[in-house]
């Protein structure tokens, strides 16, 4: 489920217990949701009461995020929790997880072992749970500095047997993943801050500015990340962290400093654009490259 565009700008009908399906799009699309067939549909399919569906309306003719009213949103094949406050999974992300997937399985067939992986800011933790669902034998750790996703996520997580720890980046990882990690994503934020107040009101107004705000040119995080992966990385491992098509050359550069031959895959359908680094195993050279998918 794509988060819908929306733009409020006129205030929605008032509403009653009872809603009918027309009732309920008349309100959304007053309140300019773009898609409020499709939303409509989604309200009705996951309300449990009358009153329940009163009050999602209202709560999404307010200005809330889709995902945040329903409870959950779609990524990857799965049904991911999101709470109020989290980060919500775009699905631009899935091309991130795509990528991750392919090199799981790299992994495993080279290694002959079940992969280490690592999910980090992994906001509800979709990244990590589709992945773990996607290939066997995964496993998996994930991280967030932000409570309430830590707790989001240890429930999407739950069914892979994944671990979930909060604090800032890799400070609450356990010590026994050091150079074990086969395959490290960072779904880190790069919006600039100066750019973060041009966001969309459902992303400024209700997602935590943690996982919006990339510093002054939107690479702050990524250049930490890309700092210390290496020292977590195994041999062969790789790092992947999403970012914009304009940041790429500078990703690229962090990531080339850091002792990680990158290349940069875009996929130009979902708008993705994801540095793979890796770190130098002298039995599988792997240089820079780049791959264009989609």
């Amino acid at each position: 489920m794509s988060s819908p565009s929306s733009s409020h700008l006129a205030s929605p009908p008032p509403l009653s217990d009872g809603l009918s399906r027309s009732a309920v799009v008349t309100a959304l699309r007053g309140s300019g949701c773009v898609f409020a067939e499709d939303e409509a549909e989604l309200l009705f399919s996951t309300a449990a009461t009358p009153a329940d569906l009163a009050a999602m309306v209202a709560r999404r003719t307010a200005g809330q995020p889709l995902e945040h009213v329903l409870g959950w949103a779609e990524f990857g094949g799965l049904r991911i929790s999101v709470d109020p406050g989290v980060f919500v999974p775009r699905r631009r992300t899935e091309f991130l997880l795509g990528q991750a997937v392919d090199l799981v399985r790299r992994s495993a067939a080279r290694t002959g072992r079940g992969t280490v992986a690592v999910d980090l800011c992994c906001g509800s933790g979709a990244v990590g749970a589709a992945l773990a669902a996607a290939v066997d034998g995964v496993e998996l750790s994930a991280a967030d500095i932000e409570p309430a996703a830590v707790r989001c996520a240890r429930r999407n997580v739950a069914a892979a047997g994944g671990q979930v720890y909060e604090g800032d980046l890799f400070a609450p990882l356990p010590a026994r993943l050091r150079g074990r990690i086969d395959v490290l994503v960072a779904n880190v934020p790069y919006v600039p801050t100066e750019e973060v107040g041009l966001l969309p009101p459902e992303a400024r107004e209700y997602e935590p500015l943690v996982a919006l705000d990339g510093g002054a040119d939107g690479l702050d995080v990524l250049r930490r990340v890309t700092a210390e992966a290496p020292q977590w990385l195994a041999p062969g491992g790789h790092l992947l962290v999403e970012t914009s098509e304009l940041q790429a050359p500078r990703a690229v550069e962090t990531f080339v400093r850091n002792g990680l031959p990158p290349r940069v895959a875009t996929c130009d359908e979902r708008y993705a654009t994801v540095v793979i680094g890796t770190r130098p195993d002298s039995r599988e050279p792997d240089g820079p490259g780049a791959a264009k998918t989609g």
